[in-house]
């Protein structure tokens, strides 16, 4: 599998997983302790900055300057 294949399969798969979480942030919040939600946030603000990590590295692959 080439980067570019690798780094695209990774950021939707990682796409699918921050909706998820978000998901479960808006949809259950209200019903979730406290400290679970304070992890859960946590969670979904961590693999955003993966996401925008890869897409800098994608970019840097497709357009190496």
């Amino acid at each position: 599998m080439s980067l570019e294949s690798e780094l695209n399969t990774l950021s939707s798969t990682m796409s699918d997983l921050s909706r998820r979480i978000t998901a479960l942030v808006e949809g259950e919040g209200d019903h979730l302790p406290a400290e679970v939600y304070t992890e859960l946030v946590a969670a979904e603000r961590t693999v955003g900055t993966l996401l925008r990590r890869l897409q800098r590295v994608a970019d840097r692959v497709n357009d190496p300057r």
